[in-house]
């Protein structure tokens, strides 16, 4: 095996050298002759700069450079067997596994509570670990490092190295605080709309919403009063003003200030899209046993959010 030029039946060879401390015994727990391993080690003090062994009474002895590499080539070639170790049986009951999922805004209220409560019944001994993102291209460089195992957010492009599955639309709706003027109106016109001041969602700070691009299309424009990146904010802020905010459905429900909060009708020249949010995942572990029932888990609790 050759990792970028390196061969990794050297650093096997290291770290037999490393438990043995004898050429011979060396070549026997690996599968290779005395001269085989000899030659092995040559290849290794060109490589590494170093003796790495020198010859005693007692046998090899490792220089301090050989003592600096044993553990973190121990660790990397442990990683490696692990992973070339795995089968197609997995059982979520005893795996002792950390998945790390990646999450936007919104996912991270809706999904993790649900999701924890499955992986306590299901998979006691699994560690979560959640990476948070904003914008859609950060999602694509988590999962292409593999710092997270799967992500959801918005949908972030068509690339066949990352597919994507839909897991569940949010309808953007207008929202006022109880008492608010429009708060008794069945029907909101474009210019009631427009006559009041403004909460704009905006979590990757360009300072532009849906709301906005539909205005602009329709040759208007509203009037901000406030901008801010974290939308779980806006329904509190929404409650304490006068400001409208168009945002979405579930933001609303998983506040808690539904009370305090009136749901209004958007004006019909508004009809935004709901806002699609999709599992992504690296095409180079469709096979994972483990991920691919993480991505199982994912898909079953969002089913209530589909309806």
């Amino acid at each position: 095996m050759n990792l970028h030029g390196i061969d990794l039946n050297l650093l096997v060879a290291f770290d037999a050298l490393m438990c043995e401390r004898n050429v011979t015994r060396a070549g026997v727990r690996i599968g290779r002759t005395q001269p085989a391993k000899s030659a092995a080690l040559a290849r290794l003090r060109l490589l590494l700069k170093d003796e790495l062994f020198v010859r005693s009474a007692s046998g090899l002895q490792p220089t301090p450079r050989a003592l600096e590499l044993e553990a973190p080539l121990g660790e990397a070639l442990a990683s490696i067997q692990r992973t070339l170790d795995f089968t197609q049986a997995f059982d979520p009951m005893k795996s002792t596994l950390r998945l790390t999922l990646g999450l936007s805004d919104h996912p991270a209220f809706v999904v993790l509570p649900p999701l924890l409560q499955r992986l306590e019944r299901a998979a006691p001994g699994i560690t979560l670990r959640v990476r948070a993102f904003t914008a859609r291209e950060d999602a694509l460089a988590l999962l292409d490092s593999g710092e997270v195992d799967a992500a959801i957010g918005v949908p972030g492009g068509s690339t066949p190295r990352i597919p994507t599955l839909p897991l569940f639309e949010e309808r953007f709706v207008c929202v006022a605080r109880k008492g608010h003027p429009l708060a008794n109106n069945n029907t909101v016109s474009m210019d009631a709309f427009l006559a009041h001041r403004h909460l704009l969602v905006s979590p990757e700070g360009d300072g532009v919403g849906h709301v906005d691009v539909r205005l602009a299309q329709l040759g208007r424009k509203r009037d901000i009063a406030i901008a801010l990146p974290q939308m779980y904010a806006a329904p509190a802020v929404v409650a304490a003003s006068d400001v409208l905010a168009t945002i979405m459905e579930g933001v609303v429900r998983a506040s808690g200030l539904g009370g305090d909060l009136t749901v209004l009708p958007l004006p019909d020249e508004l009809d935004l899209a709901p806002v699609p949010f999709v599992l992504h995942w690296h095409r180079r572990n469709d096979a994972h046993p483990a991920q691919r029932w993480l991505r199982e888990q994912l898909v079953r609790v969002c089913e209530p959010l589909r309806n």
